[in-house]
C-alpha cells in the first residue's frame, strides 16, 4: 500500500491499539472502524456491533495455556467477539 492509499485510509477510519484477552489468548494489535460519530465510543461500538468477528491487524498473539510456546506475530487475525473476556485500549508513552 502506497503513501497515498495509507493517507486516504487514515482520513476515513479510526485506528485504536487494543489489548484483547480470551480464555486461551492475549492479543495486542490494532482495530479499525469507519469515522462515524464519537471516537471515544470506538470499543463500545465494536463490541456492540452486529458482527460476529472483529479484525485485528499488526498483532502479537500469546498463548495463555501454553506459556512455553513462542509468541506469534500476524498481519491479520479474526477474533470471535463471543470469546472476548476483556478488551481495552493500549496507551503507550
Amino acid at each position: 500500500m502506497g503513501a497515498k492509499e495509507k493517507s486516504a485510509l487514515t482520513e476515513t477510519v479510526w485506528k485504536e491499539k487494543v489489548y484483547i484477552e480470551t480464555a486461551e489468548f492475549k492479543i495486542i494489535g490494532f482495530i479499525y472502524m469507519p469515522k462515524i460519530g464519537n471516537k471515544s465510543r470506538l470499543l463500545t461500538e465494536v463490541l456492540n456491533s452486529n458482527k460476529q468477528f472483529i479484525a485485528v491487524k499488526e498483532c502479537k498473539l500469546e498463548y495463555k495455556l501454553l506459556p512455553q510456546k513462542e509468541i506469534e506475530y500476524h498481519d491479520f487475525l479474526q477474533v470471535n467477539i463471543a470469546t472476548i473476556l476483556l478488551m481495552r485500549p493500549v496507551y503507550e508513552d
